[in-house]
């Protein structure tokens, strides 16, 4: 039954209406993206990410203190993190004072060296591991199968545990040295100006909630984020986690039975909730914010893409023929992103095509992922960039070796016709063709 309601809504969404003009189109087109985030969360992949997140942020949340701990005692702001904590357990209720004492503690006592340097360094790693898992989960969400080499994690990530904190007590200090002032104090006075006042405290946290969120969409994917896909899934994000914590709060307080059933434990099964809950509104907002960018992606969603084998030596072709083009015209270089926009295919597609060409030497892709020919194209032949496209390796064994007469003759005889057509000409005479042509 689901199936068909989800395939019924396929239809609907994606079908001749929703390309209309008409308002009626429009909305269609607007209604995909929930559409297609609720979908994803139905088949389950990201709630498993998001309940390996939270097993990954107890392991981390302690080093993570005491690491910022470490930094901002130097500065005497160390305990301007603890409202921060505090901010995000309050949705679990009375319980959250508690907790984010007790976790202040822990952080504390890392930090002042109790635990030792070969304990501190254990720490700093089971750290460094929680981030990986936070870019692995991004980077599935992104459809970014590579991620960030060995050298990069470190660097990045040391600078990310750095900066990070310090960012986040200096926004926190502004703001309340701000509230602080006499011009704020005289024009909190105001009768509709300190409601107005109130109304924008409540939603301090929020805001900072939704800040953080778009950061990391925009910086943790080891792929270029615009800023407006990222802010419009950090937005979403900040709503999800004001709705959700208020009826997460609501369930808390009001729901016996889980203290009953419970007993002691109550507390600690509430907070794996929330944290349950925070990661997976994170990821939702991520997952938003991709289909922002990419809304070629809204109908395959996290399914695995695969192009037949007549696709992908025809896709192959065409990205060499456009860069070797391009790069004889001495014209603007494709990317692809810009490959993809241009084939109308989405961009894990062109990537994995652009990865296989990459690894067989025809093409070069520079820092900036700019991608250039691998070598003068009038030495890339044809031939090359046919076999690069049929010998794609999908990770499973090679199949036994079996002979059969018949069925080799016709491969040989197959091989053998297209390798006459294509001869020994090369990219460079191709693309001399299409001027010609042209």
């Amino acid at each position: 039954m689901w199936l068909r309601a989800w395939d019924f809504l396929d239809r609907w969404l994606f079908g001749p209406l929703s390309l209309s003009p008409r308002p009626a189109g429009r909305v269609l087109r607007v209604l995909r993206y929930p559409y297609a985030v609720l979908r994803d969360l139905s088949q389950g992949q990201l709630n498993l990410r998001a309940m390996g997140l939270v097993y990954a942020t107890f392991l981390s949340i302690v080093p993570l203190l005491a690491f910022s701990f470490a930094i901002l005692k130097g500065f005497g702001a160390h305990r301007d993190l603890e409202p921060v904590i505090y901010e995000f357990f309050r949705p679990i209720g009375a319980a959250a004072t508690e907790i984010t004492a007790r976790i202040m503690q822990f952080a504390d006592n890392v930090s002042t060296g109790i635990v030792g340097s070969v304990g501190f360094a254990l720490l700093l790693w089971t750290l460094i591991g929680t981030i990986r898992k936070v870019e692995d989960s991004f980077n599935f969400v992104w459809h970014v199968e590579q991620p960030r080499s060995f050298a990069r994690r470190i660097t990045e990530y040391v600078s990310l545990l750095i900066i990070g904190p310090l960012l986040l007590v200096a926004f926190l200090g502004l703001a309340h040295r701000a509230l602080r002032s006499d011009s704020w104090q005289a024009i909190a006075q105001l009768p509709l100006l300190s409601r107005a006042l109130g109304f924008t405290t409540g939603l301090e946290p929020y805001v900072m909630v939704t800040a953080i969120f778009t950061l990391m969409y925009m910086f943790v994917p080891n792929t270029r984020v615009r800023w407006r896909p990222a802010l419009i899934g950090g937005v979403t994000g900040g709503v999800l986690w004001a709705a959700v914590g208020t009826m997460f709060t609501a369930f808390v307080v009001y729901s016996s039975r889980l203290t009953i059933v419970y007993a002691g434990l109550a507390i600690i099964v509430a907070t794996l909730l929330w944290t349950y809950f925070g990661w997976l509104i994170l990821l939702i907002g991520a997952q938003l914010s991709f289909y922002v960018q990419n809304p070629e992606y809204l109908r395959i969603g996290l399914r695995e893409l695969r192009l037949s084998s007549v696709e992908v030596e025809r896709v192959s072709l065409k990205v060499m023929y456009l860069v070797g083009r391009s790069h004889a015209a001495g014209a603007a270089v494709w990317t692809v992103s810009s490959l993809s926009a241009e084939l109308g295919l989405p961009g894990i597609a062109v990537a994995q095509l652009v990865a296989t060409l990459e690894k067989a030497g025809l093409l070069l892709a520079t820092d900036d992922e700019r991608l250039l020919p691998g070598r003068d194209i009038g030495r890339i032949r044809l031939q090359d960039i046919l076999d690069a496209a049929r010998n794609q390796k999908n990770g499973h064994a090679p199949a036994r070796d079996l002979s059969l007469p018949p069925v080799d003759r016709l491969t040989r005889a197959l091989d053998e016709a297209w390798r006459g057509c294509c001869e020994e000409r090369t990219l460079g005479e191709l693309v001399a063709e299409g001027e010609a042509g042209a």
